[in-house]
């Protein structure tokens, strides 16, 4: 997958989305970071620990979140790409619903477009991303948990998402996609979802899994959202080895050192009494 001027090997290699909120009402660090000098401080720290993609968002998606106008969500996003742009070697991912967030954006310096409704739900997304040549994640989501078949009504959904994405002339190489766990789905459909993630491949396309800290960890482990980072970890290393091309997440040294750990254990994989 091309990412701006960068290709990632996807085939062979897990690489982490470092999540910058600059929102001051996200779930996990709400108004931390919301700041351009604070931003700036720890998208360095990010890309240190071995960030490989910034995705910064500025509207929560959490359950429950208070929808903000496209010209506040505008403010609080493109100042900050514009600088990190300026300042560091990095490809920056956009986290947006709305087109015209994603326009200025782009035009700000993000070179992928996340959207949670997957070119759905604002019907100028596709044709925004199209014209500015940028990459995007298309990401799963319904507004009521009900299915027939999780898994296949997952992959079906997902694949309409990406022939919208080709029929608005998005290039077949800049698109990944997301099985939205936590958007529409219950505790035990996110389980069964990151249980089967590998059955989404038939798409063939990159997959990224967005598991960081959300409820579904809480609920499983009956903890807090500040006691999550080990079943946050869990979820990574079962993408590392479902061979899952990008994780997205909030503690990017610690799921770096499990996925390079990992990575390396599974090189040593061969026939049996070589």
């Amino acid at each position: 997958m091309k990412i701006g001027d960068k290709n990632f090997n996807d085939l062979n290699k897990t690489y982490v989305f470092g999540i910058l909120n600059a929102t001051p009402d996200s779930f996990s660090d709400g108004g931390k970071y919301t700041k351009i000098d604070l931003a700036l401080k720890h998208t360095q720290r990010m890309i240190k620990e071995g960030a490989d993609i910034i995705d910064v968002g500025g509207e929560s998606t959490r359950p429950g979140y208070e929808p903000v106008s496209i010209e506040q969500e505008i403010q609080r996003v493109c100042p900050i790409i514009e600088k990190i742009k300026a300042e560091f070697d990095v490809p920056i991912s956009l986290d947006t619903q709305k087109s015209a967030v994603a326009k200025a954006g782009i035009q700000a310096g993000a070179s992928l477009i996340n959207d949670i409704w997957g070119l759905k739900k604002d019907k100028n997304m596709a044709k925004v991303i199209a014209k500015s040549k940028v990459s995007c994640c298309l990401v799963h989501n319904k507004s009521i948990a009900s299915y027939q078949n999780l898994i296949f009504d997952v992959v079906m959904d997902l694949k309409e998402s990406v022939e919208i994405a080709l029929k608005k002339g998005i290039d077949k190489d800049k698109i990944c996609i997301d099985p939205g766990i936590g958007f529409g789905k219950t505790v035990d459909q996110n389980l069964k979802l990151i249980n089967n993630l590998e059955l989404l491949k038939i798409l063939k396309f990159p997959i990224l899994l967005g598991a960081s800290k959300k409820s579904f960890i809480g609920a499983a482990l009956n903890l807090p959202l500040g006691e999550r980072l080990e079943g946050t970890l869990a979820t990574t290393a079962l993408a590392v080895f479902k061979g899952i091309s990008f994780v997205r997440v909030h503690d990017v040294k610690e799921n770096v050192r499990i996925i390079r750990m990992l990575e390396a254990i599974k090189k040593y994989k061969s026939n049996e009494g070589k």
